[in-house]
Order: structure tokens, then sequence, then C-alpha cells
């Protein structure tokens, strides 16, 4: 057994279980973000072009001249329609790998006692594909209710903005519980997302301070990770506007704008990912929780031995 293993099948308390989460990014961080981006090379590529073409898009709207009429303008439209095609497809791909790359890693750290042996995580991905998408597909039809009862929350002052929140970690966690249930037992759809659903209701509000909690922890990681370029973009922008360079004509600000913009949205994608990890940490605390079974197997080797 790996020797800095941290044992998730745990009936912790609710400090504990955030203690574990961060044990678990100490000693797994740098393994679990290199087999991170060996999975995310398609995202990463379509990050970079999709920045491209909105950074080149909006750089274009800015340097308008009206005094010319519309015709000349229809690169600059063409570019923001195809980078907000392209994010949109980034946001499905990432979704769909985020979830299943983590839960599916976790699975496999708990399965073997911390040894990732990546084709498992790839074949376990492969094997569950069908009742991925489906919940990915269905996810979506719910993602679509939840923003129309959040447009209708937003009328009501405070309170409305309180359910909106309430709502939206609550669909974070159905989630998130659902693709551990998908990778962790190897359930189909209905069953996982049942399970899902009874882990969040049932533990209610220990499944939404812990979101609440995590996001926040998370939110922080985030702003460290894009500190750095975002210092770059605006030292550069800084000294630019000093020596009265064009911005929207400048190839070089586009470029540097490009890839501050990327790293601003990997670095969201990231956390994603991140988010997915600590909902399979608690999944299996709920899970041994309701069960009791890795407790029970324990006290079976225990008389075995004696």
């Amino acid at each position: 057994m790996n020797e800095k293993y941290i044992e998730l099948r745990t009936r912790s308390t609710f400090g504990d279980i955030i203690n574990t989460y961060f044990l678990f990014l100490k000693h797994n961080f740098k393994a679990y973000t290199n087999l991170y981006l060996r999975y995310n090379a398609v995202s990463i590529i379509l990050t970079l072009i999709c920045s491209y073409l909105l950074v080149t898009g909006f750089m274009g709207l800015a340097s308008r001249d009206f005094r010319f009429g519309m015709g000349n303008n229809i690169a600059s439209d063409s570019y923001l329609i195809a980078g907000a095609i392209i994010l949109f497809l980034i946001v499905f791909i990432t979704s769909l790998i985020n979830y299943s790359f983590s839960s599916a890693y976790i699975a496999e750290y708990v399965n073997n006692e911390g040894k990732i042996v990546s084709k498992n995580v790839w074949k376990s991905i492969l094997n569950n594909i069908g009742t991925i998408i489906i919940f990915i597909l269905i996810g979506g039809l719910l993602y679509v209710v939840y923003l129309v009862i959040s447009g209708l929350l937003a009328f009501i002052p405070f309170l409305g903005m309180l359910i909106q929140y309430g709502l939206s970690f609550t669909m974070t966690a159905i989630f998130g519980l659902t693709f551990m249930s998908i990778f962790s037992n190897k359930k189909g759809f209905g069953e996982a997302i049942s399970e899902g659903f009874d882990f969040t209701f049932s533990n209610f509000w220990r499944v939404i301070l812990y979101g609440l909690v995590i996001g926040i922890l998370n939110l922080m990681i985030t702003v460290l990770i894009i500190s750095i370029p975002s210092f770059i973009v605006g030292i550069y922008t800084y000294f630019s506007v000093e020596s009265n360079v064009d911005l929207r004509t400048s190839t070089f600000a586009t470029l540097v704008f490009t890839f501050g913009f990327a790293a601003f949205l990997l670095s969201f994608i990231y956390t994603q990912a991140l988010s997915q990890l600590s909902y399979g940490i608690l999944y299996y605390n709920l899970y041994e929780v309701k069960h009791n079974v890795f407790l029970q197997k324990k006290i079976d080797q225990i008389g075995i031995n004696e």
C-alpha cells in the first residue's frame, strides 16, 4: 500500500472531510495535475483557439470605423460567432472530461489504495461512456430548468438570491455524487442519479455547506493560478497605454490578451475538476455513513486474524 495513501472510506465529521480533501491534494496534487493535463490536451487546444477568436473579434469590434458602414466588419463578427461556438464545445467537452476523469481517478485511488494506473482510469471512462453521455444530456436539460427558475427568482430581493445559491450548490452536489456513483459502484444512470439525489437530500445541510466551503477554497486556488498571467497582462497594458501603443491593432497585444484569457478559462476549468475531486471524497464519506461497508470489513478481518 502507498505510504501516503489517505483512506477516504471513513465516517468523518464535517471538518475532517474538509481536512481530508486538502490532505489529499497535498500528497496527490502533482500526480493528479500531470495526468489531468494529458487527458485535457484537446480541451487546452480548443481553449487557445477559442481565446484567439474571441479576443480578435472583440478587438475588431473595438477598432470599428462606422463611417464606412458594416461591410468591413464581417470578419470580427465571424470571429466572435466562431469563438462562441467553440466556447460552447469547450464547456460540453470539459464537463464530460472533468467529471469523468476526476471520478475515475478517485475510484482508482480508493480501489488500489493510492496507486493510480493511467490505463485503468481511461478504461473506466470508456466502459461508462454511454451512461456519462446520457447523464450529460439530461444534466443539460436540468440546467436549463435551473436557469429558468433562477431567472424567476431574480425578481425576489435577497431571498431569491439565497435560493439561487442553494439551488446551484444542490445541482452541483447531485451531479458530483451521481458521477461518483457511476464510477465507484458501476451503477447505471437510473441507480446512480437516484443515489445522487438520496445522498444530497438526506444530508442536505452538510452537502450544501460543504459545497460552499469547497467552492470558496477552490476559488482562492483559482485566484492564485491566474494571478501571474493577470499581473503580466496588467503590466503590459499599463506600459502600452503609457507608450501610446494602439492595443486594438497590435498583433502582440492580441497574443498577450489571448494567452491571458486562455489562462483565465483554463483555471476555471481546472477548478471544476478539483470540485469533482472534493465531491468524490464526500461521496465515500456519505456512502460509509449510510452503508458502513468498510468498517464492517475491517471488523471482519480482525475476527479472522484472531
